[in-house]
């Protein structure tokens, strides 16, 4: 007889259960989180506000429900497409973030190992001229940038490796973009970027940490880089959508507006392995991959090249992708395979 009781069983069962719904409720309720509620309504009202804004002038006022419907369409969730978005999201959130963890490696260790090498064979490092104050404003840009270096490499990876691109192609598959479809991610490539992006965060740290003579950190609110965070709550819900907004000036060039995004999803070939950052277009436009829009529209598709999988379900998004990237060399993306 096996030594747990069917009671057992149904404890674990429960706890589970528990446990799964405690992290769905935390993504929404977690004010830092990327699915937090208060940016997602941050993200509806300046959308609305957009939409307001670009209307012509004399035109009678817009009803509120056909202004949600404008911001809300039905394909968002009514389609296939919306469908697998919302399949993904519970499926990284409730499961896979619940059974294994995303990053293999530690920041803090890697941090620490590197500062303790530099100092062993390079000595005490400079320290700090700026002050405490300076070396956080310092810290907080620093590790930002560093994050959204992180971003910019794995995500130029994954259009250039074969069988790395199969597994983004995850991503790429949406038809409808939504917020959700920024949990639209193979659990592979987020494992690779989460690694990724404790490597280069922990070698940032532990270089900070010695230049600076004192522990590097990040102004934070609600755990979050305080930057990443007005990005989260001004523009990040905004790139997965389709609403055309560009920004103005300086600012356009400097920070991805939702239309630098959408080129970036288009399914046009001279749009592919373009705008690979996150919030800031810098990597991209060092590297050479920035494709800056235009403030008119344009006529873009969405989705992957016709004949290829639209990774309708979960599963067929879990199982093709590893299917396929197992049998492929190791030869560059090419824009016509895109």
């Amino acid at each position: 007889m096996s030594p747990f009781g069917v009671q057992d069983l149904a404890g674990a069962a429960m706890g589970a259960a528990q446990d799964a719904g405690l992290r769905l409720v935390g993504v929404f309720v977690a004010p830092g989180s990327p699915g937090s509620l208060a940016s997602l309504l941050a993200a509806l009202a300046i959308g609305g506000l957009f939409l307001l804004m670009t209307r012509r002038p004399g035109k009678r006022p817009v009803p509120v429900k056909v202004l949600v419907r404008a911001l809300m369409p039905r394909r968002l969730w009514a389609s296939a497409s919306g469908r697998t978005d919302i399949g993904f999201f519970l499926f990284n959130v409730v499961l896979f973030g619940g059974l294994f963890g995303w990053a293999i490696a530690s920041q803090a260790v890697i941090s620490g190992w590197l500062l303790e090498g530099m100092r062993a064979g390079l000595g005490e490092g400079p320290g700090s001229v700026i002050g405490p104050v300076g070396a956080l404003i310092v810290g907080t840009v620093a590790l930002f940038l560093t994050g959204e270096l992180a971003y910019w490499t794995i995500h130029f990876l994954s259009h250039r490796i074969p069988w790395m691109w199969e597994i983004h192609k995850v991503h790429h598959s949406a038809e409808h973009l939504s917020p959700l479809t920024n949990f639209r991610v193979h659990p592979i490539e987020g494992v690779l970027f989460a690694n990724l992006l404790a490597v280069m965060m922990g070698t940032a740290n532990a270089v900070l940490t010695w230049a600076l003579g004192e522990p590097a950190g990040a102004f934070t609110v609600w755990d979050r880089n305080v930057i990443a965070l007005a990005g989260l709550y001004a523009v990040q819900h905004l790139q997965h959508s389709h609403l055309w907004i560009t920004f103005p000036g300086v600012l356009g060039r400097v920070v991805y507006s939702p239309a630098h995004h959408q080129i970036h999803h288009s399914t046009n070939p001279a749009h592919f392995g373009s705008n690979l950052g996150s919030l800031t277009t810098l990597w991209d436009w060092l590297f050479g991959t920035l494709y800056t829009p235009d403030r008119t529209k344009m006529a873009l598709e969405f989705g992957l090249e016709p004949g290829e999988s639209k990774h309708e379900t979960v599963m067929e998004g879990m199982v093709l992708p590893v299917a396929r990237a197992a049998g492929l060399g190791r030869r560059p993306v090419g824009e016509a395979e895109a």
